[in-house]
């Protein structure tokens, strides 16, 4: 770790410290979706996140499905937005980080067990019907950076079941995307690769059209998404 990084690190744990204090104090009045987002705008910033939004996020029951690059989009989309974000079931597991993110909403799911696609389904619908947006990186996991794959479509039908707003949101670090890409190093070692970063990181929300779950199937939804992202990449 270089200096600046130990430093960032510090003044991470300084801001988790007072966000968690605040937290507990003011759940009970419903505020705590406010520190949430406060805690990854301000790491996001700490670390070098400079964001700029197009376009104009829904509110309320909408699933928000973006692509996914590195652990940077949570910081940038989660300080943008009063989002909830899918996860992976295993990260529930991980030391600290689980913990928070089971304290900020975050639904789990395991994509690799066909048996439970129905129960998660119902998890995710069931957050879709609460007042937060709900964020699904449809890849199913981090990048090269460089090319958008395939999204996957089974989680699409807890929209339709909500009866939520599917919006497209992409995540676009220009030309630095490739570099900032988080693929195949573990977690540890690529929070350190970016808290020693010594420059700014721009990166651009844009906020496509929103489509009527309603009107489309899971898959035709999983097409439009992609379709529209990829077209707002280029």
């Amino acid at each position: 770790m270089t200096v600046r990084g130990v430093l960032r690190g510090l003044a991470i744990v300084l801001l988790l410290g007072f966000c968690l204090v605040s937290w507990a104090i003011t759940v009970p009045l419903g505020w705590g979706p406010f520190w949430i987002r406060f805690f990854l705008g301000r790491v996001g910033y700490l670390v070098g996140l400079r964001v700029r939004v197009e376009g104009k996020p829904v509110s309320g029951q909408v699933l928000y499905v973006a692509n996914h690059i590195s652990w940077l989009d949570i910081l940038a989309l989660g300080g943008d937005t009063r989002t909830r974000f899918i996860a992976k079931s295993e990260i529930a597991g991980w030391t600290l980080v689980g913990w928070l993110a089971t304290l900020a909403g975050s639904v789990f799911v395991s994509r690799d067990r066909r048996a439970e696609t129905r129960a998660q389904a119902d998890r995710v619908a069931g957050a879709l019907r609460g007042d937060r947006p709900v964020t699904l990186f449809a890849e199913g996991g981090t990048g090269d950076g460089l090319s958008l794959r395939p999204f996957r479509a089974s989680l699409f039908v807890a929209a339709i079941e909500a009866d939520a707003m599917v919006q497209p949101v992409a995540i676009d670090y220009g030309p630095r995307r490739a570099a900032l890409a988080w693929f195949n190093t573990p977690f540890s070692h690529e929070m350190k690769r970016l808290l020693n970063r010594n420059e700014r990181i721009p990166v651009t929300l844009r906020f496509l059209r929103a489509l009527d779950a309603s009107m489309l199937d899971r898959k035709e939804l999983a097409a439009q998404t992609h379709a529209a992202i990829a077209a707002a990449l280029t």
